[in-house]
Parts: C-alpha cells; sequence; structure tokens
C-alpha cells in the first residue's frame, strides 16, 4: 500500500524531500547531477525564494512500508497563468520507483489540489520560473547531465504517456566543440555586426563592479530575451536581487560576455550576453549536492583546476537585434578564453526545439545532440 503525505515547506522537513532522489534512486548513477541541496531547500521555502509573490505549491512524498518510494511538487504560477488566459497547474521535482501504483498515487494528489484550485490542465516538469530545472529526459540516458538540468531513468516517460499525458514542448541538449580558433566566417560577421549597429564588447576585471554596472540589466534583458518563450515567467524585482546575490559574484569573468551600444543617447546599454561558467556535474556528483564537510572542495576545484567542459548557461539578445549576427560577437569574445582554459566541448543548457534563433547560432561549430527533454501536457477537468 502506497501512503501519501504532504511535507511542510520548512527547512527540516525539506530535506528528505530534497535527498530522496539523491540517497535512493540515484546513489549509484554516473549521469545523475544533483543540484545543491542548500539552494534547492530554499528555492522551495516561502520565505526564501520570490516567486512565491506569484506562485503557490505543495509537495508530497509517497512511502511504502515506511519507506520513500517518490516525491513530487504541485506549483500554480498566477504570472504565467495571467499572461496565457489559462488556469494551469504545474508538476515538478518529481521522482519515483518504477511502479505504477507510486506514480498514480503521486500524481492524483497534485491533480486533486490542482482541480481545488480552479485548475483545467497539468504541465510539466517545470519549476516556480525559468531559472528552475525543467523537462524530463526522454532521449540521452547515458549522457551526464549538466548541474542545470534534469535527470531521470528511462521509465519516467513511459508512465507520463501510460496516464495520458502528450508533449507540450521539447528541449535539445547537445555538445558543441570548442574549436582551435575562431572561425573566420564568424570574425567577418562580428566586424560587419560591430559597425552597423555600433555595438562592441565590454570586459570586466571586477565582480563588484559587473554587478554595480550591469547587474540588473543582465536580467531586464533576459526578461526581454525569453518573454515569447514557452512558459516564461518575467523575473521581478525581487527575484533579478535574489539572482544577483545568489549567482553574479561568483562567475568566471572570463567566461561572461557583454554587447553594449557604443554611442548616441544610448551608449553603455547592454543588448547581448553570453553567461558560462566551467562544468559543475563531477563537483556536484562528488558532493552529492552538499557543500559540507568537503563539497565546497570539489567545488572549488571545479574553477580553479582544469576543466574539459564548460556549460552554457544562457545566451540573451534585444528582441530587435536577435537574428542581425550579435551572436557571432558573444562568441569571437568567448573563444579565445575557451581556448585558453582548455575547455574541449560546450554543454548548452536544454534550447526549445522550436527556438530556430537559438538553434541557428551554432552554424559555425561541430555540434553532437546528446538529450531531449520533454515538457507533458494533460487536461484535467473533465466536466
Amino acid at each position: 500500500m502506497v501512503e501519501i503525505k504532504q511535507i511542510e515547506p520548512t527547512r527540516r522537513a525539506l530535506t528528505p524531500f530534497v535527498q530522496y532522489p539523491i540517497d535512493y534512486l540515484y546513489a549509484d548513477n554516473k549521469c545523475y547531477v544533483p543540484a545543491l541541496v542548500i539552494d534547492e531547500i530554499d528555492t522551495l521555502r516561502p520565505d526564501r525564494n520570490p516567486a512565491f509573490e506569484f506562485c503557490d505549491s505543495i509537495y508530497y512524498m509517497a512511502y511504502r512500508d515506511g519507506k520513500p518510494v517518490g516525491r513530487i511538487a504541485g506549483i500554480i504560477n498566477r504570472a504565467v497563468n495571467e499572461r496565457s488566459g489559462r488556469h494551469e497547474a504545474r508538476f515538478g521535482y518529481v521522482d519515483f520507483i518504477d511502479d505504477a501504483e507510486v506514480v498514480d498515487a503521486l500524481f492524483n494528489a497534485v491533480t486533486k489540489w490542482a482541480l481545488e484550485n480552479g485548475m483545467e490542465t497539468l504541465t510539466g516538469p517545470l519549476g516556480f520560473t525559468d531559472m528552475d530545472r525543467e523537462g524530463m529526459l526522454v532521449e540521452g540516458f547515458d549522457a551526464v547531465a549538466t548541474q542545470a538540468e534534469i535527470y531521470n531513468h528511462a521509465y519516467y516517460p513511459q508512465h507520463m504517456e501510460r496516464m495520458g499525458f502528450e508533449k507540450d514542448a521539447d528541449w535539445i541538449g547537445m555538445h558543441i566543440m570548442v574549436p582551435d580558433e575562431v572561425p573566420t566566417k564568424m570574425l567577418r560577421v562580428a566586424d560587419i555586426v560591430r559597425r552597423r549597429y555600433n555595438v562592441d564588447n565590454v570586459h570586466y576585471t571586477s565582480r563588484r563592479k559587473l554587478v554595480k554596472d550591469y547587474g540588473d540589466a543582465i536580467f531586464n534583458l533576459i526578461n526581454e530575451a525569453y518573454d515569447s518563450l514557452f512558459g516564461y515567467s518575467p523575473l521581478t524585482k525581487k527575484q533579478i536581487d535574489h539572482y544577483i546575490d545568489m549567482y553574479l559574484p561568483f562567475l568566471p569573468l572570463d567566461d561572461i560576455s557583454l554587447i553594449v551600444r557604443r554611442g548616441g543617447d544610448n551608449d553603455g546599454e547592454l543588448v547581448g550576453v553570453g553567461i558560462s561558467l566551467p562544468s559543475l556535474s563531477e563537483a556536484l556528483i562528488r558532493s552529492r549536492g552538499r557543500l559540507f564537510p568537503f563539497g565546497w572542495w570539489h567545488l572549488l576545484k571545479a574553477f580553479k583546476c582544469k576543466n574539459p567542459v564548460v556549460d552554457l548557461m544562457l545566451v540573451a539578445v534585444k528582441p530587435e537585434l536577435q537574428n542581425k549576427g550579435i551572436n557571432a560577437l558573444l562568441f569571437t569574445d568567448l573563444i579565445p578564453s575557451y581556448i585558453r582554459h582548455g575547455y574541449v566541448y560546450a554543454e548548452s543548457n536544454p534550447e526549445l526545439e522550436a527556438n530556430n534563433k537559438v538553434l541557428s547560432q551554432w552554424e559555425y561549430f561541430e555540434t553532437h545532440p546528446k538529450k531531449r527533454r520533454r515538457a507533458y501536457i494533460k487536461t484535467i477537468k473533465t466536466d
């Protein structure tokens, strides 16, 4: 018999919820990359995550004979629903053993909660916003995940289809080989773009000054660039402040590229950004998502020691300059840094398969598709 328990959103109660896949389902899996436990717990807490200004959530764990056998979160993002006109709930943070009774019990609990809150459809796996992990792995189970990706067993999508869920959107993940030098064609395009649109790269040697000058601008640009993408939830000022404090002070400056306007009334305006960092996958696997007692050492080593993999966290370009060659400026700036650091290939974070503007930027590179992730959807209101 399966027992479903609601989990309170406190640090103590959420710790086993967050650690369930690390300690049980994927303890010996070499492709699963845990999130940093402390960050994951804070994301799920209303008193720590600014997304709760416009989100509601509920958390459940499934038990059999007193042992945990699954978990799931239900999320309602009211801001996205207001923009889309839908009554849609999300499921996320979902993990389970290969057992139909367990899976059905978890999804029935979230469905009941969603219906009680007036929702008509259920989609996921998604987080509170696009800054969270999203998309169930449906291809590429033998590839190591990045620190920003969901990993799951191959039986997960089989259960989604069994329950009547259908494809809502797919994301593609790939390896992009770092070339020995910047492609000549890309250099030509970057030079043309620089002169035609009066833009250029700007570099920083101080993280503090970067945050002061462009911290808000980076996330405001992300809001502009991603606004029309699947399920996008615009970041509020509180969220922007939260992510500035969480991420920007720690990113390697060599792996960040900024493009700004030069001259005129908009001199210095940010129009493009590319953010990457050395892969943290191996460090998170070794640390099991924990900072202590020695997890911090593995993470520090990922930044300080030679690392063959760089993760492409995001690229954002002003909508009016998209498909104008701005990406060539970003990568002519980043590739020399990648070569100096000894990166062999870059991991793209999940990119929507319908987002041709993003996928076309890899035409200059040798690429190898590795993973596909899927958001599923199901109508839950039947009357």
